[in-house]
């Protein structure tokens, strides 16, 4: 990584500031596919096509937005990311990256990742909603490889713990007190877009993986490095391979996501309104 990088995310992160009015969001939100409608629930809103800020890389994926949303829930400002860049698409990782980096740059200290994955833990109903524990980086690569910019953090960062046990505990809380049931588990993320074969999912389920998707873990290595804190939700929007006898369609991706973003908005809404 080369200091153009650096001077990039914060050209990106004083424009959205200069946008974004007072207070800066110091909360962040990413919301994977199908998920988008938590941010039409925001209060206050700014909403900022990706297109307008600079330097900031579109989304194309069905079910992704594409803009920035800046709003009010729980009694806090918050950043909504409506879309995210994926590896597949053929970016390299200092572009998948490049809106953690901004918004880490404009002062985000907490940042919750979603998306949409499918479940290989079989005891994992379709639609539940599961808070990710720990990742697997199946991806092929780390977004940190590369000359690296101390700005963004240490060479080395640790990674004992990139889903907050504090935020982690904070969700299952929330979720109890709505009747809402969370899973916990491990994600794996797998470069894409293909889906995976049976027989990966089996490999997946025997090294410890509970869902699988194509996004969030280098979103959350660069969030770690920079010192932000993470929780990660995944809405298991569909059973992997194998696990049923069916053929598996984004289509279905996006109608589970619709079916239960009640429960999901709910959760983050609550999440977000018990921070301190």
């Amino acid at each position: 990584m080369n200091s153009a990088q650096f001077d990039r995310a914060s050209e990106a992160a004083r424009f959205v500031a200069e946008h974004a009015g007072s207070p800066v969001p110091d909360l962040a939100v990413v919301l994977g596919s199908g998920l988008g409608d938590f941010a039409s629930h925001l209060a206050d809103a700014t909403d900022i096509a990706y297109a307008d800020i600079p330097h900031w890389p579109a989304a194309r994926v069905v079910g992704h937005a594409g803009r920035l949303v800046i709003g009010s829930a729980g009694g806090r400002r918050v950043a909504a990311l409506s879309g995210r860049a994926p590896s597949y698409e053929g970016h390299d990782m200092l572009t998948v990256t490049f809106a953690t980096r901004a918004i880490g740059l404009l002062g985000v200290k907490v940042l919750i990742l979603t998306n949409a994955a499918g479940g290989i833990n079989t005891s994992f109903s379709q639609g539940a909603l599961m808070a990710i524990d720990d990742h697997l980086n199946l991806m092929g690569t780390n977004p940190l490889v590369g000359p690296n910019d101390d700005r963004f953090g240490h060479r080395f960062p640790d990674m004992t713990e990139v889903y907050s046990r504090r935020l982690r505990a904070l969700a299952a809380e929330v979720a109890r007190a709505r009747g809402t049931t969370l899973e916990h588990g491990v994600y794996a993320g797998l470069h894409g877009p293909s889906y995976e074969t049976p027989a990966e999912i089996r490999y997946l389920r025997a090294i410890g993986a509970d869902a699988v998707g194509m996004s969030t873990v280098p979103e959350a290595i660069v969030a770690r490095q920079m010192g932000i804190e993470v929780l990660g939700i995944s809405c298991i929007t569909n059973m992997a391979a194998g696990v049923l006898p069916a053929p598996l369609d984004h289509a279905e991706v996006m109608a589970t996501a619709s079916r239960v973003k009640d429960a999901f908005i709910g959760l983050l809404e609550g999440v977000i309104g018990g921070l301190r």
